[in-house]
């Protein structure tokens, strides 16, 4: 019989785990998500998802994106990526890489670079032209973490909650 021919790269393992994280958001506009990983051993070191620090009800603050700052989500939320950062206790980050579903701000970028993590693989990078992602390329350039956008021919990967069928990939 053989093994299954069918199965999913590391990259694509590692940014469905930041694509299933951003699930567990709350955030109406741009649920986001994010997976630390070990470069050596493949192994998945955190993750986190955008959302309100612990304790602070996401039914009493705010998502709105416009208005007065105090009622916009902005000054409340906690990044995918720094809460990925902030979930993990014990490992190192050093040398790492983390997958995100959005190209980080320049304060996750910070975290980033401060955690030692090494690369950064993204799926969308679609505030390119604001000044918040320009300086954390400038700062990403200047520190030598590798930028790489994820490439991958899956459309989708649907995952069933029944016991028996294997992941459904679709290469359309």
């Amino acid at each position: 019989m053989g093994k299954r021919k069918d199965y999913i790269s590391w990259d694509e393992y590692f940014m469905g785990i930041a694509l299933l994280s951003a699930k567990r958001s709350k955030d109406p506009s741009t649920p986001v998500g994010a997976c630390i990983v070990d470069s050596k051993s493949n192994r998945i070191l955190s993750v986190g998802y955008n959302g309100f620090p612990i304790g602070c009800s996401d039914d009493d603050f705010p998502w709105e994106r416009d208005g007065s700052p105090l009622e916009t989500k902005y000054p409340y939320v906690v990044h995918a990526e720094l809460n990925a950062i902030l979930n993990n206790r014990t490992a190192n980050f050093e040398g790492n890489k983390i997958y995100t579903t959005l190209f980080p701000c320049n304060e996750c970028t910070k975290a980033i670079i401060q955690s030692g993590i090494k690369e950064i693989i993204y799926l969308s990078d679609k505030y390119a032209d604001t000044d918040s992602v320009k300086a954390s390329k400038r700062m990403l350039e200047q520190t030598g973490v590798k930028l790489r956008q994820f490439n991958t021919n899956l459309e989708k990967l649907t995952i069933s909650f029944l016991p028996d069928p294997p992941a459904k990939i679709n290469k359309d």
